[in-house]
């Protein structure tokens, strides 16, 4: 969806004020290398769901400053006349590489490198950590979900939870992007093509004299595709009775009742059982009303009898765990086409960055196509599919496993090269069917909701190297 506002000083300001530092000292044209990473999957799961990359590149396309963002910036009285003039012809012309979305994405790796002025490398951060940190988180969530379900269809019902208009629409997209089979949100169709779905709101239901007629009016209205809302009332009672009645008088071509409180195992084994008795068995039974992977999985357990779910504020925000935590650290400077990696120290272990200019390999078993283990490089490196790999057991660096028999894949690809977009991004379609068949090459001991087992991601012998001289150089050690 293309933006009809200017997003350039959607930043936080020391962006702002750095950047006019970076000017004032000469440091404008710099080379910096800064990458996005995450330290930790929500919800305690084993992967992530990398989302958001179409909305940054149409950020990053139309990066630059208006009159208006320049009289705001002077009025503030901080910055020099010469910084406001250069920000007056700004243009993005940054290299960029980034995983594509949908791909499964683990703590520590790069996803996405800027690399270029370090003004203009700086200045991208909050924009693109808003972006892939939301995009990702929801649809992360949303695959869990969707998992949960073993093969019934997960409706995104959580726009008007949603905290405000972009979450709505963007984490429809995610949503989507996730494995969710549609949405309530009506401009998420519009500007995506993601289906929109849903049946009626109870107060349809009140408006009229009682649940048969507020149905029957409804069937005349939607012959083609009638879900009922049964729980108004009293779902057993009267709800489903007039649900049956309804379709045996009407037969619209597609039927289906929602069932939207109450104990959903015990309620549509007793409406299934009705439905059934009635001649209706192709009737199907959507259930909705504060759910999420952990309810969804029970009650499938408990044998209900439940074609869809509904599923809305504990999907669009990810409620259980609603932050994403990505960050975006300085990596490396480049002097003179020499490298110069940099590195973050922190008393917090995790804490510690990879230095340098990286990439990141996914190693797949040649006979099952199941991902293996990633590899974070330099970027001079590169990894042989002959020779074998040897890598470290993350919980236990002490162990280590030699990797035979597989292939190599390079994670990311290159979005901007100078500023000049290189990538089409796919269609949300396209996205959407390649997250999933990349969820069936991880292993099912990684796709555990709790206690999953965790993927290796290992660093390379060069990049381990390079890591420990830094750290032994910042401890004053020779």
């Amino acid at each position: 969806m293309k933006r009809d506002i200017n997003l350039t000083m959607l930043t936080d300001f020391y962006e702002i004020t750095m950047a006019n530092g970076y000017f004032q000292t000469g440091m404008s044209e710099d080379i910096a290398y800064f990458d996005m990473f995450f330290r930790r999957v929500p919800d305690g799961g084993g992967y992530a769901i990398m989302a958001g990359l179409e909305q940054l590149i149409d950020y990053l396309k139309n990066l630059h400053f208006t009159d208006e963002d320049i009289a705001y910036l002077r009025e503030k009285n901080m910055f020099c006349e010469e910084f406001l003039d250069y920000l007056r012809d700004f243009r993005f012309s940054c290299d960029v590489w980034a995983v594509p979305e949908g791909t499964p994405i683990f703590p520590h790796e790069p996803i996405i490198t800027v690399r270029g002025p370090v003004m203009q490398a700086q200045f991208v951060e909050t924009m693109i950590l808003l972006t892939i940190n939301h995009q990702s988180l929801i649809a992360t969530k949303a695959n869990r979900i969707v998992r949960a379900a073993k093969g019934r269809a997960i409706m995104e019902f959580g726009t008007r939870r949603a905290h405000g208009a972009d979450a709505a629409v963007y984490g429809a997209r995610a949503a989507y992007i996730g494995g969710c089979a549609g949405t309530a949100c009506a401009i998420a169709d519009r500007d995506y093509g993601i289906a929109a779905l849903g049946t009626m709101a109870h107060s349809w239901v009140q408006m009229y004299p009682d649940e048969y007629s507020a149905f029957k009016k409804y069937a005349e209205i939607y012959p083609d595709n009638c879900t009922l809302l049964v729980d108004t009332y009293n779902v057993l009672k009267s709800g489903v009775p007039a649900a049956i009645r309804v379709f045996k008088e009407m037969k619209p071509a597609k039927m289906g009742i929602r069932i939207d409180s109450g104990d959903v195992a015990y309620l549509t084994k007793k409406a299934r059982k009705m439905l059934d008795e009635a001649g209706l068995r192709e009737c199907k039974i959507v259930v909705s009303n504060s759910l999420d992977e952990y309810i969804i999985r029970d009650v499938i357990l408990e044998g209900a009898c439940i074609d869809s779910f509904g599923v809305g504020e504990r999907l669009i925000t990810a409620k259980s765990e609603p932050v994403f935590g990505g960050v975006y650290k300085l990596a490396a400077l480049e002097t003179d086409g020499e490298m110069i990696p940099k590195i973050k120290i922190s008393e917090n272990v995790e804490k510690i960055t990879n230095p340098g200019f990286k990439m990141v390999y996914r190693l797949y078993d040649k006979d099952t196509d199941k991902a293996l283990a990633d590899v974070i490089t330099l970027a001079d490196e590169t990894i042989s599919e002959v020779d074998g790999y040897e890598i470290f057991d993350p919980n236990a660096i002490w162990k280590r496993k030699k990797l035979k028999n597989y292939y190599v894949k390079d994670l990311r690809v290159q979005i901007f090269e100078k500023g000049v977009c290189k990538y089409e991004s796919p269609s949300v379609d396209v996205i959407r069917d390649y997250t999933a068949a990349q969820i069936e090459t991880l292993w099912d001991e990684t796709l555990r909701f709790e206690n999953p087992q965790t993927y290796y991601v290992d660093l390379s012998q060069k990049l381990w190297d390079m890591k420990n001289a830094l750290l032994s150089e910042h401890n004053g050690e020779k």
